[in-house]
């Protein structure tokens, strides 16, 4: 949807960034926050798979920093800028390592995926299990998915810059609302698997989006900006980008002791409130 949005609205260097980073602030901080504040509440001290969640963040961290931080630094090109066999190596490089990845989480290491054996179900849960279905329904509900995000962005992408031009709004905001769309059907799926004490599935909802969104993302949109010519802006400046660091450190600090509690759900949360606070107040 994000990249469907830049082909269809106006010429937004930012707009890729924008929403991508806000798809990292919405599900880092927001979701994961609510989910662990929810989860907390009503089960106290909630378990997950410390081995899933490491892969998770080693690639979430390598891929945001690379692509998010580093064009603030670099000097082939003025600004947060990337020069051509930068963006080149950047596309290559994050589609290289999401494969391996989904490789790892598959095939290889499933397991490191699944819930922890300290989690205890509950009854409800229990008696109506996840039904499982085969590849093609999957790849069939997918492609309708796919479809009906893109015919969405064609629709949404003209009058939501038309909207923010007429107000006077940050152009930031509209990133935050392409990415609160794009993960609207994840964030429910999230909080209702928390709440239910699954939270190794809601990890797995939240962080895959994270995954997905800079793995895949990043690439369409720089690849774009290759073939329509256009310029793409991906690092992150201002207030942002010490934000976009805190935010990681934090998911490390969050994510280390096989539990968690309330506290963390807070915290995350406190700082999805300075990303909101951000965008109008830069």
């Amino acid at each position: 949807m994000i990249s469907t949005a830049m082909l269809h609205g106006a010429n937004n260097p930012t707009l890729g960034r924008d929403a991508i980073f806000a798809v990292v602030m919405i599900a880092l901080n927001g979701l994961v926050g609510l989910s662990l504040l929810l989860g907390g509440l009503r089960h106290r001290e909630q378990y997950y798979n410390l081995l899933g969640v490491n892969a998770y963040l080693n690639v979430i961290m390598t891929l945001a920093v690379l692509g998010l931080v580093l064009p603030n630094f670099t000097t082939s090109r003025s600004g947060p800028n990337f020069s051509t066999e930068q963006e080149v190596f950047l596309i290559v490089m994050s589609i290289l390592l999401y494969a391996i990845f989904l490789l790892i989480q598959t095939v290889r290491h499933r397991r490191y995926f699944m819930e922890s054996e300290d989690v205890v179900i509950p009854m409800t849960s229990a008696h109506h299990p996840f039904q499982v279905r085969s590849t093609a329904f999957h790849a069939v509900m997918l492609l309708l998915y796919l479809v009906a995000v893109i015919l969405l962005a064609e629709k949404f992408a003209i009058p939501l810059d038309n909207s923010i031009e007429k107000f006077g709004m940050p152009q930031a905001f509209g990133g935050a609302i392409i990415a609160a769309l794009v993960l609207s059907p994840e964030g429910l799926g999230a909080i209702r698997a928390s709440l239910g004490n699954q939270l190794q599935r809601s990890i797995n909802i939240l962080l895959g989006s994270v995954l997905a969104t800079i793995g895949l993302t990043i690439p369409a949109v720089l690849t774009i900006g290759l073939i329509t010519k256009r310029s793409v802006t991906l690092g992150v400046e201002g207030g942002n980008l010490p934000l976009l660091l805190l935010t990681l450190a934090v998911s490390i600090v969050t994510f280390t002791s096989r539990k968690t509690n309330v506290l963390q759900g807070c915290i995350h949360l406190l700082l999805f409130a300075v990303f909101v606070l951000l965008i109008f107040a830069p």
